[in-house]
């Protein structure tokens, strides 16, 4: 039977490509004491008769049994839940790179909803929306409290439909941001020269995003055959498909191991690996990365990275090192159980489960930035979530800290890409160890304008790199 494997920051999603399924039948494991087991059943229709009875008002049945299905699930880590069967149906046109929304991937946190990530070329990319953006109400309706399936279908409607989102950013005072809703149709990767050097953009991993890719480089290098590189962005990718991630590898790597899958049992292991040929003949590669780069762009970057293909530029990644199955109940008549099956591990072994993959250059791309970063409290990550599943090997993600470069006085951000120019100088460099490091400049965490200008010890600037 043949397996696709699902990886992505959990979430629903308006836009995003983050999602795959398989048919699959579900598998039960044998109950430590039916007895304990089917008391615990009797006691849940025992409590459904009693909310049927004498709730306050009539109650549906069915939204009652699906939400305590998805709540079992949830309870497990964030990426576990129950689709309905539109919530399933909507899943699987999203993997297909067509669909209809804002082009936002949001998740719930603490009773809000919140933005994982803006998708390229999209209503919410063009009204710069960002990660870790709070959304608080939708055409002045607070969602305070409300579940993010219901947050999400306020949010659903017709292209062409004006729709406002109140958001707060960084805890500041709340705005309002006016966007119109599209049918988004996702070119996942796209292409252009900067100067000698070849820049491809990977927005998603989705069914279509390897041929993309190989079309868009393969473009740009007939046209520049004498290309010096190439800067791979995956900067706010939020996954994808397992499968395309491997491809995309794969275009850079001339064999060898890609990433593992560990499942439960000691035996319930699958390695991938890369075939021979890489379609770049060793151009020199450095890939660009951030917190909202998730998931299956995490298994890119740690691939490259670990195989001594690229070297990386930009912020510590998201830290989703889970896999997800997606299991349709009866052939997806009942929707779908999105079920971790397993952890991911790099070509070295490591297991990048909260922590994220740090990069071999680290560069905000504004003081603002810096600022967020040096202040444990805003900072937004696989970490973030309460019941996240922890790191094999028990690592933790890196503290709140200033991050060792930051644009300089001179350089103008609202026109620049900092984090690109610093990923061009390690290609024209040859390496971040030969890249001339920028000084220093002082960094204030954020939190310490709460604290009357006393900075915490947790975010004391640290030096940066040698």
């Amino acid at each position: 039977m043949r397996k696709t494997l699902l990886i992505g920051v959990s979430a629903f999603v308006l836009g995003a490509g983050t999602m795959a399924y398989i048919n699959q039948a579900a598998v039960a494991s044998v109950p430590s004491s039916r007895s304990d087991t089917f008391r615990l059943l009797e006691m849940f229709g025992d409590v459904l008769a009693t909310v049927q009875s004498q709730y306050v008002t009539p109650v549906d049945d069915k939204k009652l049994i699906e939400s305590a299905i998805d709540g079992m699930l949830t309870s497990l880590d964030p990426h576990s839940g129950y689709l309905n069967t539109e919530n399933y149906a909507e899943m699987r046109d999203q993997t297909r790179g067509a669909y209809g929304g804002l082009g936002l991937e949001v998740t719930s946190e603490d009773g809000v909803v919140k933005i994982i990530s803006p998708m390229d070329d999209t209503p919410a990319a063009r009204a710069k929306l960002q990660a870790g953006d709070y959304i608080t109400a939708i055409n002045n309706q607070s969602l305070i409290g409300l579940s993010l399936t219901s947050a999400v279908k306020q949010m659903r409607g017709k292209p062409g439909e004006a729709i406002t989102l109140t958001i707060v950013r960084d805890r500041g005072e709340p705005f309002d941001i006016k966007l119109v809703r599209e049918t988004i149709n996702i070119i996942s990767a796209k292409a252009h020269m900067e100067g000698d050097y070849g820049y491809l953009r990977i927005s998603a991993f989705n069914e279509k995003t390897s041929i993309e890719a190989a079309t868009a480089l393969q473009g740009i290098m007939s046209k520049n055959p004498k290309m010096k590189g190439l800067v791979l962005d995956l900067r706010n990718n939020p996954g994808g498909l397992l499968e395309q991630a491997i491809a995309v590898s794969d275009m850079f790597l001339d064999g060898g191991e890609v990433v593992s899958q560990r499942g439960r049992g000691p035996k319930n292991i699958d390695r991938y690996n890369a075939q021979a040929g890489d379609v770049t003949n060793g151009l020199p590669l450095v890939v660009l990365i951030n917190s909202g780069s998730a998931s299956a762009s995490e298994i890119v970057a740690g691939a490259l990275q670990d195989r001594k293909r690229a070297e990386l530029v930009g912020l510590t990644s998201f830290g989703k090192g889970s896999v997800q199955t997606v299991i349709p109940l009866r052939g997806g008549a009942d929707g779908a159980v999105k079920l971790t099956t397993g952890k991911y591990y790099t070509p070295s072994g490591r297991s990048i489960q909260k922590t994220g993959i740090e990069p071999d250059l680290e560069v905000a791309m504004s003081r603002e930035q810096a600022e967020i970063l040096a202040t444990r409290a805003y900072q937004f990550s696989e970490a973030s979530y309460s019941n996240a599943l922890d790191s094999q090997e028990g690592k933790v993600r890196k503290a709140a800290h200033a991050p060792a470069e930051v644009p300089p006085t001179s350089f103008d951000v609202k026109t620049g890409d900092f984090q690109l120019t610093r990923a061009l100088d390690v290609l024209k460099n040859g390496s971040v160890a030969k890249t001339p490091k920028l000084p220093p400049l002082p960094v204030k965490p954020r939190l310490a304008e709460l604290l009357g200008g006393k900075t915490p010890a947790a975010a004391e600037p640290v030096k940066p790199n040698p």
